[in-house]
């Protein structure tokens, strides 16, 4: 079976950073297409950010483009997500997602994955 298992989340305060990890298991992660997502109390999950599986190419929701990192470690099978720059709002519980399957054109709907972790919690002081 494949599991995910997320780590690194902590309590910062707004300016910090963090690294989220996700160790992967029964699956590759050079090949699959994966994903972060947040949630947070009252509110839908939210896409983060998306690694392809085909190749490099990364996407991010508007609201961490230029803090945010999704990046892997093929040797490791592990996904990342460097977070710096962390605002009050960031705060949410962090999940990695994998998929089985390409995704052309729907890396922001949580349907595409197949796999999810547990969570991470994030929380974002003033």
């Amino acid at each position: 079976q494949v599991q995910l298992v997320e780590s690194g989340g902590g309590v910062v305060q707004a300016g910090d950073s963090l690294r989220l990890s996700c160790a992967v298991s029964g699956r590759t992660v050079r090949r699959s297409a994966m994903a972060w997502f947040r949630q947070s109390p009252g509110k839908e999950r939210e896409f983060v950010a998306h690694i392809r599986g085909i190749n490099d190419n990364t996407y991010y929701e508007d609201s961490v483009k230029g803090r945010f990192t999704i990046s892997r470690d093929n040797t490791k099978n592990t996904l990342y997500l460097q977070m710096i720059s962390l605002r009050p709002e960031d705060t949410a519980v962090y999940y990695c997602a994998a998929s089985d399957h390409v995704i052309v054109s729907a890396v922001r709907m949580t349907r595409s994955y197949k796999d999810w972790g547990q969570g991470t919690q994030v929380t974002v002081s003033e």
